[in-house]
């Protein structure tokens, strides 16, 4: 197993920006990703296996609901430290971190916000703990940037509702307890349903042969005439805004999520840089090293203080979807090109399990696309500052 000697950059002294309970929560999270997660990820990765052991874990150190309060078992913390946990899964793993924003944000976020006392009660606990595991189907084979599309449907029988359809690329399916699936009801009206495992006619079959996210678990949410309770439908909000509100919560997670992924690459790059001498002196003493590097921090910073920003007007109720997007946008593309820079610092070795670039490459070219692909969060962005919606 090898060591995690990783050592976090704060160029602008960003940490004085946190409070004392923040930099616990992050110190705790990065003690159990160098101590748990990196020492077997590039093993799992290189197997496409999901460390199912890591569940209680992740529990442990308030990855699952962080922001959830301490009523329905989540550790009832703010917006900025929910993002730093997502910072430090994804500095180990943006699989992982898939996995902890999906159970928090996609499951029991709407379960919560969306829910009756009754089905927060039930379902709460049991997600936050990780004795049960969540997914969120939106998704379809035919719909994916335009989920208002969707052809899962359900029927009123009366007793309960019928469902029917498909959801593909969906993040703990095979492992899911409970999914939030969305779907339209005969007027054409979206709404959550919880379907439990176990249901007949309700099937999690794994998506295989992936070269990203390759420690992730991936499936699809088959439904065939799946007779729904109908106590399980999510009577708070309906409409496409309520699965794209869930989506709000996910993408801010990726924002900060981003950072530690490309911490890690430059961090690698940097001391590897020190280290490895060429025409009788470290690389890292040669300009065009140089500029890798600090191209690198400097960009680390910016995103940074964007997500910092970002977390203030989070706690206060005053961002916006606009603003998530471009914070998703832009550190996920920061992220993705200092891999690929630090992949060339490294040279031959930069392909190499033996360093976590090269796995942060191949998880970043997912992320850039899932919940919102690089182009669409762009428009979004346009459609905020000139509101003309190039979407019709």
């Amino acid at each position: 197993m090898k060591s995690d000697l990783f050592q976090a950059p704060d160029y602008y002294q960003v940490d004085d920006l946190l409070t004392d309970e923040h930099k616990l929560v992050r110190n705790t999270a990065r003690e159990w990703v160098k101590k748990n997660l990196s020492p077997i990820i590039e093993e799992y990765a290189q197997r496409a296996e999901f460390p199912k052991e890591l569940i209680n874990g992740l529990a442990e150190v308030g990855a699952f609901g962080s922001y959830i309060p301490e009523e329905y078992g989540g550790a009832g913390l703010d917006q900025i430290s929910y993002g730093l946990i997502m910072q430090e899964l994804e500095r180990g793993d943006s699989g992982i971190r898939s996995t902890a924003s999906v159970q928090s944000s996609l499951v029991m976020g709407p379960i919560y916000n969306y829910g009756t006392e009754e089905q927060r009660q039930k379902y709460l606990p049991k997600l936050a703990s990780g004795e049960w595991m969540g997914s969120f189907g939106l998704t379809e084979p035919n719909h994916g940037s335009n989920p208002g599309g969707m052809e899962t449907k359900f029927k009123d029988m009366g007793d309960h509702y019928l469902l029917n359809g498909a959801k593909m690329w969906i993040s703990n399916a095979p492992i899911c307890d409970v999914a939030v699936v969305w779907a339209k009801n005969e007027e054409g009206r979206i709404h959550g349903l919880l379907v439990e495992r176990g249901m007949e006619g309700f099937s999690t079959p794994e998506t295989h042969n992936k070269w990203s996210l390759r420690a992730s678990i991936t499936g699809e949410l088959i439904f065939d005439n799946v007779k729904v309770p109908k106590e399980n439908l999510l009577p708070n909000k309906s409409g496409l805004g309520a699965p794209l509100l869930c989506l709000d919560s996910a993408r801010y997670g990726i924002a900060w999520g981003a950072i530690g992924a490309a911490m890690d690459c430059y961090d690698t790059a940097l001391r590897y840089a020190k280290e490895r001498t060429q025409f009788g002196k470290p690389i890292g003493q040669f300009q065009l090293q140089q500029k890798k590097l600090a191209e690198m921090i400097t960009e680390i910073t910016k995103a940074q203080l964007l997500t910092w920003r970002l977390g203030v007007l989070k706690n206060e109720g005053r961002a916006t979807s606009a603003q998530i997007s471009m914070a998703k946008r832009n550190n996920v593309d920061m992220a993705l090109k200092i891999a690929r820079e630090a992949r060339q610092v490294l040279g031959a070795m930069g392909i190499s399990g033996e360093y976590s670039i090269m796995r942060h490459a191949m998880n970043l070219e997912s992320v850039i696309t899932y919940e919102g692909t690089h182009d669409v969060h762009l428009l979004i962005t346009g459609l905020d500052i000139t509101g003309l919606n190039a979407f019709k």
